[in-house]
């Protein structure tokens, strides 16, 4: 392996790691690096490869978000078993469902959520949990099988829509349910990085230390997150949320567009 390939892969984990730390979609700078700096690998290497360097920088999130603030655990349990099992029943369907269902429409549906946000000044600011401890395990449940299933069929911006849905349906504030959404996330992403290792495409050996990188980059955005607290969390959201959609519009609509044009 080049190691001035290796410096650069390892910059964009901890890049992710940051981003992916502080309201998720790190996914947004890792996934790209990893097909450019290795065009002539194998695609599910590569995304198994992002699985495995992700998911431990977002389950060091988890912990350090859970150390500094409260959150209904019991609820995020239920949540992340679902999204682990929805995630398990997601990667199985696509393999035998085209995924294009969801393409087309993601950048609409990433548009509808852009634009609530931005109308809705005070989204998320407060944190006000819309309902008692069982009504909101059951809801976090139904989130989690959700998303988590989303994750493993498609998978572009699940982190943000988990960020979403915590607050529009449970009324948690930015900071809470960026902390919720790691914990649901770490499940999800576990799921896709054990079909992937059983399937033998990830490369342990770049992998672990890009892990690290990844933990290194998920340490700072989660300090800054803290920090800076819910108003910072939108404004990152937000910018996340647009950078999605140019990506998926692109990707899925404008590219093959201009492809058929040529």
């Amino acid at each position: 392996m080049d190691f001035a390939n290796f410096i650069l892969i390892a910059i964009a984990a901890g890049l992710a790691g940051f981003v992916d730390a502080v309201v998720g979609g790190g996914g947004l700078i890792l996934v790209p690096s990893f097909f450019a700096i290795y065009p002539d690998s194998a695609p599910a290497s590569l995304l198994g490869n992002n699985k495995a360097t992700s998911v431990w920088g977002t389950a060091f999130a988890s912990w350090a978000y859970s150390k500094k603030i409260r959150l209904p655990i019991k609820s995020l349990i239920a949540g992340a078993t679902f999204a682990l099992a929805g995630s398990f029943t997601g990667a199985w369907c696509v393999t035998r469902i085209p995924a294009s269902i969801f393409k087309a429409a993601l950048p609409i549906v990433l548009v509808a959520l852009l634009i609530y946000t931005l109308v809705k000044k005070d989204f998320g600011q407060v944190h006000a949990p819309k309902f008692e401890a069982r009504e909101e395990l059951f809801r976090m449940a139904l989130i989690g099988g959700f998303v988590g299933f989303y994750d493993g069929f498609f998978g572009p911006g699940a982190g943000s829509f988990f960020v979403f849905i915590l607050v529009r349906w449970l009324g948690f504030d930015f900071l809470h349910a960026s902390a919720g959404a790691k914990i649901l996330n770490t499940a999800s992403n576990s799921a896709a990085l054990l079909l992937f290792s059983m399937d033998g495409y990830i490369w342990w050996h770049i992998a672990i230390p890009l892990a690290i990188a990844n933990v290194a980059g998920s340490f700072l955005g989660t300090r800054l997150a803290l920090k800076k607290g819910a108003g910072f969390i939108r404004y990152f959201f937000i910018l996340v949320v647009f950078v999605l959609i140019i990506k998926t519009s692109y990707e899925f609509i404008w590219g093959p567009a201009l492809a058929l044009i040529k």
